[in-house]
């Protein structure tokens, strides 16, 4: 298990590197200062062992006895399994606010359309790659922001491998943030992610 902090200000690395000295193989990745969710999510899935690796986020939204259906998608052939709660049979116990739902109905749609067609939620923070597409991916992933999920998504894609989208449990953690205000950064990573799958940025294999 790793635990990746992004340059917290928190007792996050403390609590951790007090639990690795109680659980065997757990690893704690510390940075800083903040470079972005991205950034922590590819370091930890580059440094990541193992046939399957996934990651999930730290505040539990999608609890962890979820991944066995994200695992059972990797050993019945997927490469990539990520968590959905807008496909039939998620749960979402606590709702995020209402302006944040509009927002992200919106950009699901435009990202469908324009570079994720058939998936229909990119965001939630709970995916599993087989070591395969880990590799592949991850070391091509350059977004160090909230839009790095698309660009893991789209590159997964556009290298042929295959993504299932499973139901998860969900609960919104009002801690969160993400932003109404992030909506142009996102935006504009989109564009530019678009921008490099056309061209075919991404198919080069990466130094």
């Amino acid at each position: 298990m790793l635990v990746v902090d992004d340059g917290s200000t928190d007792a996050t690395v403390a609590v951790a590197e007090g639990l690795s000295q109680e659980v065997g193989g757990l690893r704690v990745l510390t940075g800083e200062p903040n470079q972005g969710k991205g950034h922590a999510v590819a370091r930890g899935m580059r440094a990541a062992r193992g046939r399957v690796r996934l990651f999930l986020d730290a505040d539990g939204s999608t609890p962890i006895d979820e991944a066995g259906r994200l695992l059972d998608a990797i050993r019945e052939g997927s490469d990539v399994a990520i968590g959905s709660r807008r496909v039939p049979g998620s749960a979402m116990a606590a709702k995020p606010p209402w302006y944040r739902r509009l927002w992200s109905r919106i950009a699901n749609r435009v990202v469908r359309a324009g570079l994720l067609e058939g998936i229909h939620d990119t965001q939630c923070g709970f995916k599993a790659f087989s070591a395969r597409a880990a590799a592949a991916v991850f070391g091509r992933v350059r977004t160090s922001g909230w839009g790095f999920d698309l660009e893991a998504l789209a590159i997964a894609r556009r290298l042929g491998f295959s993504i299932a989208e499973l139901p998860v449990r969900w609960s919104d953690d009002r801690r969160s943030r993400v932003k109404l205000s992030d909506a142009w950064r996102i935006t504009r990573e989109f564009l530019r992610i678009r921008r490099a799958v056309l061209s075919g940025a991404y198919d080069e294999i990466p130094a």
